[in-house]
């Protein structure tokens, strides 16, 4: 019985691929933004903690580095700035006052939605003029890119 694993080879090709992909994707969807959102665009960074505390609300400062893979003391100053312009709020924990939980503005949420609003918007405009096959390829893969980022994640 054959090996359903893929080659060495299939398995370089598959990586190379979708590295060079991902990130052109990326940039495509970014570049359309830039354009149509009326807001500024915060650095990566700060946009990657908004969204991590849209899906997470009430996260601590250290769960959110740990998810983002990176320093608490970075967090923290991410936190500092993202409440001084008025996107997140630092709520003090009620049983250890030295753990903040971190929440969205009702701004912060209003912008997030537009934002991702309009990525999806780009997308699906994308997928519309794709064949049926091609649509149904990707709706195939989704899951499996899924499994892919979690084995990616090294705390996961």
């Amino acid at each position: 019985m054959p090996s359903s694993r893929p080659s060495p080879a299939e398995l370089d090709r598959a990586a190379q691929r979708l590295t060079a992909l991902l990130p052109v994707l990326g940039r495509a969807v970014d570049r359309r933004l830039a354009t149509d959102f009326a807001h500024p665009r915060p650095p990566e960074g700060q946009l990657a903690l908004l969204r991590l505390v849209g899906d997470r609300d009430g996260i601590t400062v250290r769960e959110a580095a740990e998810t983002l893979l990176m320093k608490p003391n970075n967090v923290s100053a991410l936190v500092s700035e993202l409440v001084r312009q008025g996107e997140l709020v630092r709520a003090q924990d009620s049983v250890d006052r030295r753990i903040a939980h971190l929440h969205l503005t009702p701004t912060a949420t209003e912008r997030l939605a537009e934002a991702d609003g309009l990525r999806q918007s780009y997308v699906r405009e994308a997928l519309a003029v794709m064949t049926d096959g091609e649509v149904a390829a990707i709706g195939s893969a989704l899951s499996a890119l899924d499994a892919l980022a979690q084995r990616l994640h090294p705390t996961k």
